[in-house]
């Protein structure tokens, strides 16, 4: 007994004052908000080996649900090196098919259990040739992901097109005919003798429901229960919850709103927000103590999320950085994805050059596709490097037949057809075409991969590789292009062990590394074109924040202004924290800033306040206009027209996009704000001395109230 009290203590001595509370805290429902590097998985761990080390419960009682098994492997590691031995740690699935496996004589009377199927894909064919429906390989993947989203959600085929309608789901081809191939993959499915994943969940919750005998087993079996990132629960996984509980009330919770990022799945935080109203005496306990970043990027991390709006935002946490202060984060501005990719390897050459491990550095990226660039770059730099959660650009199955389209083109098209002209023609002969994408995941994915190559082609036609004398006309063909992707497929095979993780950012939650690139922040991007929901644009800055609580020391945030040389010019991210993150792309090639002003004190942060109500500014948006966004606006409509004809006319003299000159928050901001100064001017958020210089008297003559022509005609006098 003694030596189980000394274990507890010193079980106790390893925790902060937050994470003791936690530990501590009396049976019954607690919920631990727990932000990003603020050791949840510790206070889990400690939890359950504390009260098992006073004999408060017993090891073998308690059920430790996980997402991943990877996860449920950390937490029984954890467990044992805290000499707690006994712990079920399991993920859904896991736990879900280790019940139904040893009550399947029981329940099934003798018959043989199903079979479990790994992939739906396969089955998912036959119901769409059955359902009358033509698809490809990445159409199957895409309605493998409808169907289990719908039976994660509790969807029944005959519900989903109102199911769909009412949740704003992107479907990959109408609902109606979803519906159809859902409905005839579960009839295979049944004919079949076999079941997935959710099924398998349902298995388990049935077994519970109907049979008295295997729900007393059962609650006899588990009394005490942890689930970890409660966020992700989706409605089937709740509901076997709820039949795991009872009417038990021994339920920890983790998790973290702002790291909701996976609702495309039928994951929802609604479960975590509504856990004090459903659980009325709940404990909940806030874990804000960071120590996984420097304060640095606990800063940028508090700037992204401090902007959030919706439920989640409810409730969305401050954190606070335990480390030594570190390097100041920073943003680059590239003129298109090329060069970007090329600053980002060379700065990846250079960590490595200095010590840094390459695994101890990551890419992130929003969409798969985005990977081909860097991992070109990366192998011209000879730097080597890993693919997380996808395969390599080369090694796709859309690309690998497209190469072979290309070869196939090569005897049948006309020696003088342009490059770019000749591998669309190819493209499309795999399926592929210009213009919109499709919609679906796998499927948008797919056309984005290909789009990719197709950018690799304008590339390549333009020369800009080898560039030859302007003098000399240059020619490529497609087996000239075809030489070049062999040579860069060959460079990309190089044994890469010890490298850089290139990854998204759905694929890099819970993983963590020393240095983090955050690329590819442009408007189109990161928001996605495809989030047009006040929902879906939260979700992807949740996805930003994400990413920049990956990284533990450096912080490197780029966006390019085109996807290629001379393309459509596009914005940064709205997400990106600072003054204004468009005044970066008026600058010179490569321009830089660092987030020193938001990643300060919390007093350094406190020194822009809402002129109205004095709340602290912290969003690029509301530190222009002065206020809160929620504030009364004092807006002058006159002028604010007057200050768009004027900026429409400026604009198009100098050939640039208006944005350049000022964005439209930085506009309602004048308009609102009317400086009668300099000094009042450069107090406005986004005006700085470049833009001071160029455009102040006018602005200021602007809100003085004179006219339009008569301030472009004195500032033609002027030059």
């Amino acid at each position: 007994m003694r030596g189980a009290q000394t274990g507890a203590r010193s079980v106790l001595a390893a925790l902060d004052d937050d994470q003791r509370i936690a530990v501590t805290a009396p049976a019954g429902p607690l919920c631990i908000l727990a932000g990003a590097g603020t050791g949840k998985t510790r206070a889990i761990t400690h939890r359950i080996a504390y009260r098992s080390l006073t004999e408060e419960i017993e090891p073998r009682h308690v059920l430790a649900v996980t997402f991943t098994a990877r996860a449920a492997a950390e937490m029984r590691a954890r467990l044992a090196a805290l000499g707690v031995d006994g712990v079920s740690a399991r993920t859904f699935h896991s736990a879900a098919l280790r019940q139904v496996r040893y009550f399947a004589p029981r329940v099934l009377r003798g018959r043989a259990m199903p079979e479990l199927i790994e992939s739906k894909a396969r089955l998912v064919t036959l119901a769409a040739a059955r359902a009358g429906v033509r698809v490809d390989r990445t159409t199957a993947r895409d309605l493998a992901g409808e169907i289990e989203w719908a039976k994660s959600s509790l969807v029944e085929p005959d519900e989903y097109v109102v199911a769909t309608a009412k949740a704003g789901r992107d479907t990959p081809m109408e609902a109606a005919r979803v519906a159809a191939v859902f409905t005839a993959y579960e009839q295979i499915k049944r004919s079949n003798g076999v079941v997935d994943f959710e099924d398998l969940l349902r298995a388990a919750v049935w077994a519970i429901e109907e049979h008295p005998d295997v729900a007393d087993q059962v609650h006899a079996q588990y009394r005490h229960f942890v689930v970890d990132e409660y966020q992700d629960v989706n409605p089937l996984q709740q509901r076997l919850l709820d039949v795991w509980l009872g009417d038990r009330r021994d339920l920890t919770v983790v998790g973290d709103a702002s790291q909701t990022i996976y609702s495309f799945t039928g994951a929802s935080s609604a479960y975590l927000l509504d856990f004090p109203r459903t659980h009325r005496d709940a404990v909940i306990v806030r874990l804000v103590r960071d120590y996984r970043s420097t304060p640095q990027v606990v800063g940028v991390a508090n700037a992204v999320i401090r902007q959030a709006r919706g439920v989640e935002a409810k409730l969305r946490l401050e954190l606070v950085g335990q480390r030594r202060s570190g390097a100041e984060p920073e943003v680059h501005f590239h003129p298109d994805e090329p060069a970007e990719a090329a600053a980002v390897a060379a700065r990846c050459a250079e960590l490595i050059a200095r010590g840094v491990k390459p695994l101890e550095i990551a890419i992130l990226f929003r969409i798969n596709a985005q990977s081909q660039a860097y991992e070109e770059a990366l192998a011209e730099l000879t730097v080597p490097y890993v693919v997380h959660g996808a395969e390599r650009f080369f090694e796709r199955t859309e690309i690998r037949h497209a190469m072979v389209a290309l070869r196939a083109a090569e005897r049948s098209t006309p020696a003088d057809t342009p490059l770019v002209a000749a591998v669309v023609s190819a493209l499309e002969a795999v399926g592929w075409r210009p213009g919109q994408p499709p919609g679906g995941g796998a499927a948008r994915e797919r056309w984005e991969a290909l789009a990719a190559l197709l950018g690799l082609a304008e590339e390549f036609a333009g020369g800009r590789r080898a560039p030859e004398p302007p003098e000399e006309a240059v020619h490529r063909s497609l087996a000239d292009f075809g030489s070049e992707l062999s040579r860069r497929a060959a460079m990309q095979h190089a044994p890469a062990i010890d490298g850089v993780t290139l990854s998204s950012l759905h694929s890099a939650k819970g993983l963590e590394w020393d240095a983090v690139f955050l690329v590819g922040l442009a408007e189109g991007t990161l928001p996605t074109i495809y989030a047009k929901t006040p929902e879906a644009l939260e979700e992807e800055r949740r996805l930003l924040y994400v990413g920049v609580t990956r990284a533990r020391e450096w912080l490197w945030m780029s966006y390019a202004g085109a996807r290629s040389s001379g393309g459509r010019q596009r914005r940064p991210s709205r997400f990106l924290p600072g003054p204004d993150p468009a005044d970066a792309r008026v600058n010179a090639t490569g321009a830089t800033r660092t987030l020193k002003s938001r990643a300060g004190s919390a007093a350094e942060r406190r020194g822009v306040s809402c002129r109205i109500c004095g709340a602290a500014l912290l969003g690029g948006a509301e530190r222009k206009l002065g206020r809160c966004a929620t504030c009364p606006s004092d807006l002058d409509e006159e002028l604010l027209g007057r200050l768009q004809e004027w900026r429409a006319l400026v604009s198009a003299t100098a050939k640039v996009p208006a944005y350049v000159v000022f964005t439209d928050a930085t506009l309602t901001a004048l308009a609102e704000r009317q400086p009668g100064s300099v000094k009042a001017l450069i107090e406005i958020a986004g005006i700085g001395p470049r833009k001071l210089g160029m455009y102040g008297e006018s602005v200021l003559a602007l809100v003085a109230g004179a006219s339009v022509d008569s301030v472009l005609a004195d500032a033609g006098a002027e030059r």
